[in-house]
């Protein structure tokens, strides 16, 4: 399969009509949101005007904003003909990318295209996305703006566009596996087939949705679409440092995924505390305390210190399972027991093993350093349900027909509201309990990532 397949925007009916290739499945539009009130009728009017001659679809937007855009989206759903979901999340975990999780749970097509609320994503190229997948059998489909016939434009300003590719060149350079066939890994424009998503597998951090789905999911099948990056059609970019910062802690924590990377991690923080141990020690006997205390209380020196690093780089996202207090003296009490195991350990395979002392002290070393880091990992930060293997989710998560609760009868729009319901519980474990239902029965069901919100309907 050629990985930069692509069909210019311009020429998408010609190429339709010429090579319509198999029948194009039904679409879910996902669209996370964050104070968009002033682009949400307009890229509903656009949706109507490109997206429902040319194949069957719904619109689902999962909201974090704290304006009016729930409002307006609700209003705004009333012209549409189609169904119109609306998701609004209290607590916007994950970011952008975990509100487009919970947007592909609530999807009910066998294709998921995920498109910005700014309009800077084209809602035109929807079904050329979907059509791109059908005919190339692949399963994800990026709209990338660095193939021929893509462009950059909307990038606001230099510096933009050199963030846009320094960040695309450390994502590729990252993940040249991953990433293989994806010219575009930074786009948040592309277009996936439901059945390839693996909910368990999801862990998004930021707003790089595309990145965490190709890296953790490995879609089989992968093809590109060129688009041209729009300028916003109102608003402000929200675009921060901060957003920048959780960018790089999302690349940290995809490129330490694997035990492998995270005990090579975890072995080069380890090396970093000989600064701080040296030091402590330094000033210690400087200050005219005896070597042998000094050493011992040089050594929390180091500990602590690469406490912090590990606690920052390596398993920031699993500090929740315990209280900081129990993760420092469980942290302490293995890295100084490492140091009381490894002297006994050296005596016994000089005296016992007539090793000399180099190979016994290095292979002393390796045996304490892969013993404390899988008694880090197990006893500090491995959540307990799976340490117990009774937690995770429930039910079907995304791959699967079994998703409990859900009474859509059709994707034109005419056979009533669309409403979400469900419990806290129900979110945690990944199953929905979504349906559809009359006006009069349901006027504003709760939803169980948030607050209340009424879900509308499209034109009867």
């Amino acid at each position: 399969m050629n990985g930069h397949e692509g069909t210019v925007p311009g020429d998408l009916d010609a190429r339709l009509e010429d090579d319509p290739g198999p029948e194009p499945g039904a679409v879910t539009i996902v669209v996370p949101t964050f104070n968009e009130s002033a682009n949400i009728r307009e890229l509903l009017r656009r949706v109507t005007d490109s997206v429902p001659a040319a194949l069957p679809c719904e619109v689902v937007f999962v909201d974090d904003s704290t304006d009016d855009t729930p409002e307006v989206i609700t209003e705004a759903a009333q012209d549409c003909p189609f169904p119109v979901t609306l998701i609004h999340r209290e607590r916007p975990t994950g970011g952008l990318g975990g509100a487009v999780v919970e947007g592909i749970k609530a999807a009910t097509s066998p294709w998921v295209v995920v498109m910005d609320g700014d309009l800077q994503h084209p809602p035109a190229l929807v079904p050329e996305l979907v059509a791109a997948g059908e005919r190339s059998r692949a399963t994800l489909v990026v709209a990338s703006r660095y193939i021929e016939g893509g462009s950059r434009a909307g990038l606001a300003g230099g510096y933009r566009i050199a963030v846009s590719r320094l960040s695309t060149w450390l994502t590729k350079g990252l993940f040249p596996r991953g990433l293989r066939g994806i010219s575009d890994p930074m786009s948040g424009f592309f277009a996936i087939r439901r059945t390839a998503v693996t909910a368990d597998a999801l862990q998004p951090l930021g707003y790089k949705i595309l990145l965490e789905l190709a890296v953790r999911c490995r879609p089989p099948g992968v093809t590109e679409v060129p688009f041209e990056f729009q300028d916003r059609y109102a608003g402000e970019s929200k675009s921060t440092a901060r957003e920048g910062l959780r960018f790089l802690r999302h690349l940290l924590a995809l490129r330490t995924s694997s035990r492998l990377a995270r005990m090579i991690v975890f072995g080069l923080i380890g090396l970093t505390g000989f600064l701080p141990n040296l030091l402590a020690l330094h000033g210690l006997t400087t200050a005219g305390m005896h070597y042998l205390p000094a050493e011992i209380v040089a050594n929390q020196a180091g500990v602590a210190w690469n406490f912090l690093l590990i606690e920052l780089l390596l398993f920031r996202d699993r500090r929740g399972h315990r209280h900081w207090a129990d993760r420092t003296a469980r942290f302490a009490l293995i890295a100084n027991a490492d140091l009381v195991l490894r002297i006994p350990l050296i005596a016994l395979l000089v005296g016992q093993w007539h090793m000399a002392v180099l190979p016994a002290t290095a292979l002393a070393l390796v045996t304490t350093f892969v013993l404390r880091f899988a008694g880090t990992e197990a006893l500090i930060y491995l959540p307990a349900r799976d340490r117990t293997g009774r937690g995770g989710r429930t039910g079907s998560g995304l791959t699967g027909s079994g998703r409990t609760g859900r009474g859509r009868t059709g994707l034109d729009g005419r056979d009533g509201h669309a409403t979400t319901t469900g419990t806290e519980d129900a979110s945690r474990t990944g199953t929905e309990d979504t349906s559809r239902t009359a006006p009069t029965e349901h006027p504003t069901t709760p939803h169980p990532h948030g607050t209340s919100r009424p879900a509308q309907h499209g034109r009867q």
